[in-house]
């Protein structure tokens, strides 16, 4: 019987370091910094079986994210400008706002739906979640789709 794939959106802090250090050995490898396997896991310091066990089932989220659609949810206060905020983040990552869905507030919190489109353009998506959330007013910021 075949087993399905399936995939989670994890935030960084909940990654054990094994599989951060995946991550950084491939792109020591794809930015030529290392020419082969055993220079780059011996810079990050796990082994060559680490490195060939979780290859091809880890990639930073922002490097292969170019043309999707991402859906993102939080709730928001319901302040005068924050909505505007939260749009401006998204243009000055050059992102494209496909929809907008806020609710009616209620006790003072709106919940919000966005789904932006990544392009060429497009800066670090992990960084433009993280000012997101960082913004006074937001709150729960979280992908539920990618597409």
């Amino acid at each position: 019987m075949s087993q399905s794939t399936e995939y989670y959106v994890v935030k960084k802090k909940a990654l054990p370091e094994v599989l951060l250090s995946v991550v950084e050995a491939k792109r020591l490898l794809e930015t030529h910094k290392c020419e082969t396997v055993q220079e780059a896991v011996d810079i990050v310091g796990i082994s060559r079986s680490s490195f060939y066990k979780y290859k091809d089932d880890i990639t930073q989220f922002h490097d292969n994210s170019q043309g999707t659609i991402l859906t993102l949810t939080f709730e928001i206060d319901d302040e005068p400008g924050l909505l505007s905020e939260v749009i401006k983040v998204i243009a000055d990552h050059g992102a494209n706002i496909l929809t907008i869905h806020q609710s009616i507030p209620i006790n003072g919190t709106a919940s919000l739906s966005l789904s932006i489109q990544i392009l060429e353009t497009t800066h670090d998506v992990s960084e433009m979640i993280e000012v997101m959330e960082k913004r006074r007013g937001v709150h729960a910021v979280k992908l539920v789709a990618k597409e």
